[in-house]
């Protein structure tokens, strides 16, 4: 979600936009960057994909903030369909601020259709992450895997990880791997920020598997079906969790249809054999291959990190996406675009 301040000359003054969970939303970004260099947004118009939220999350309400900065104006694409954060458009109306919906709605909502899909669904937004070979593989026969993909790659997966809520990965990957799961930096050092580590699957999990941590933030979830899985995440406050793998988690959520962003890692380098990065989709002829496009979002979507290359991926578009505004008519009546 991005947001623009103009002021009362016409003139784009600052830009603001959400970098994850947990992170200021786009609008207060914007006010806190004006306010870092001085700038009186007073009198000033902001246009916002979002309607600005109007709840107390992980971040304060946006309304306010912009009630606060002295803002008089505001345009947004599209009404926020979540429920605790909706009713923002009132809350400006009420405080005197002109607000008006619409402006940029088709483009607003093919951009984020896949955040609004899961948020109708009521679980969190799923990124699938893919670290392969060439020929698809994630690790060799004798299962080594470490590492596949780049320095440059494994940094940017783990800023990936220090803006969502929960990393996922299988029982099977813990007792191969032993992974950590937390995010770090180039140097090794642990995020201010650190991700929920889920474990899916039906074994226990060791006591002294490096995954548990001291911070209590590793969860088993004792279920081999990723609807309970992203369900009991959700129950629990997650909404944007990353899937790992194993081979077989990826596939299982491949094949549910629950994956909203694929991100591929790819390797310059063959195996033959190993590991395949997928087990089976439940896909037996060509015309019923899941079909992908490319996501240009987030710096490209391909993009060169050292010797890898980066695949940046949204499920393609069967239908047209049946959003439409559920208080457009209302705001169009009042100025709206």
């Amino acid at each position: 979600m991005g947001a623009v301040v103009v002021g009362p000359d016409g003139r784009q003054l600052v830009s603001g936009h959400h970098r994850g969970a947990g992170t200021a939303h786009a609008e207060a970004d914007a006010i806190a960057q004006a306010a870092a260099v001085g700038l009186d947004l007073s009198g000033c118009t902001m246009v916002v994909t979002l309607e600005p939220c109007n709840h107390v999350g992980r971040t304060g309400p946006c309304t306010e903030a912009i009630i606060a900065a002295g803002i008089t104006d505001v345009v947004y694409a599209v009404d926020d369909p979540h429920d605790p954060a909706a009713g923002g458009a009132a809350t400006l109306r009420a405080a005197g601020v002109r607000v008006r919906s619409g402006l940029g709605a088709d483009e607003a909502l093919d951009l984020n259709r896949q955040w609004f899909e899961a948020v109708a669904a009521k679980r969190p937004f799923v990124t699938l992450h893919i670290a392969q070979t060439l020929d698809a593989r994630i690790a060799a026969e004798d299962g080594t895997s470490q590492w596949i993909s780049s320095p440059e790659s494994l940094a940017d997966n783990h800023g990936i990880r220090s803006r969502i809520d929960a990393i996922l990965v299988g029982t099977q990957t813990v007792m191969v791997d032993n992974p950590r799961l937390t995010a770090r930096d180039p140097a090794g050092n642990r995020a201010p920020k650190q991700p929920v580590r889920a474990v899916m699957g039906l074994r226990d999990i060791p006591k002294d598997a490096a995954i548990h941590g001291d911070d209590g933030l590793a969860v088993h979830l004792p279920t081999r079906d990723p609807h309970e899985a992203l369900s009991k995440l959700y129950t629990s406050g997650i909404r944007h969790v990353m899937v790992e793998g194993g081979s077989s988690i990826l596939s299982s959520f491949l094949a549910a249809g629950l994956v909203d962003e694929l991100i591929v890692y790819l390797a310059p380098t063959l195996l033959g054999s190993g590991t395949a990065a997928l087990n089976g989709l439940g896909i037996t002829s060509l015309p019923d291959a899941q079909q992908w496009e490319w996501d240009a979002s987030d710096g490209g979507a391909v993009r060169t990190l050292g010797r890898d290359l980066r695949l940046h991926l949204r499920p393609q578009r069967k239908v047209a996406l049946d959003y439409p505004p559920s208080r457009g008519s209302a705001d169009q009546a009042q100025g709206g675009y």
